[in-house]
């Protein structure tokens, strides 16, 4: 059975999103971060970085949410077979954890980043209901899992981007979202 390593309000509600909306079972190993559990020796062993969130495997671990999401896809089947069709998704996973995250949550280029990003993907979530089309896929859990968050970190909406506003409306109301990122 995989474990997911993480805390509340983590980004290891993200993977948690994932495998609920995949029904793969897990174990949750709950650390405590403000007793430093993921700076002692036994989590450095596996994220030497001493940050969440990592997932086990039986012997094999892998931290980086990214990553992990890439990962979880593939071992659901969830990935095409097409190289070109399976960077895209990479693009935007990335897209979702380096661009779209420091964009929305960097106060020092929030305001000229967040128009240009959110313009963008209004005209995307314009034209089809999820971000590859009419099929919710990781993409949509790696850059709506940001999305949900600027309402509740940022205190901001999506007054300006309706679509937008559409889209993280019908993701929060996914039972797999409330069942995680949703329980806070």
């Amino acid at each position: 059975m995989l474990k997911l390593y993480g805390a509340p309000q983590s980004r290891a509600s993200i993977i948690q999103w994932y495998l609920e909306e995949l029904q793969l079972p897990y174990e949750f190993v709950n650390l405590d971060l403000k007793q430093g559990e993921h700076r002692q020796a036994p989590f450095l062993a596996i994220n030497p970085f001493g940050k969440v969130p990592v997932i086990a495997d039986d012997d094999f671990y892998l931290w980086e949410s990214g990553a992990i999401l890439a990962y979880l896809a593939e071992k659901a089947g969830k990935l095409p077979t097409d190289i070109g069709d399976r960077s895209v998704i990479n693009q935007w996973i990335l897209f979702a954890n380096s661009t779209l995250a420091n964009g929305l949550f960097l106060e020092a280029v929030r305001e000229k980043e967040m128009p240009r990003l959110l313009t963008v993907l209004e005209q995307q979530l314009s034209q089809a209901p999820f971000l590859l089309g009419t099929d919710f896929s990781v993409v949509d859990i790696a850059v709506g899992s940001i999305l949900a968050y600027v309402p509740i970190m940022l205190k901001l909406n999506f007054d300006d981007y309706p679509a937008v506003a559409d889209y993280v409306k019908r993701l929060v109301e996914r039972p797999a979202f409330q069942a995680s990122i949703g329980r806070r």
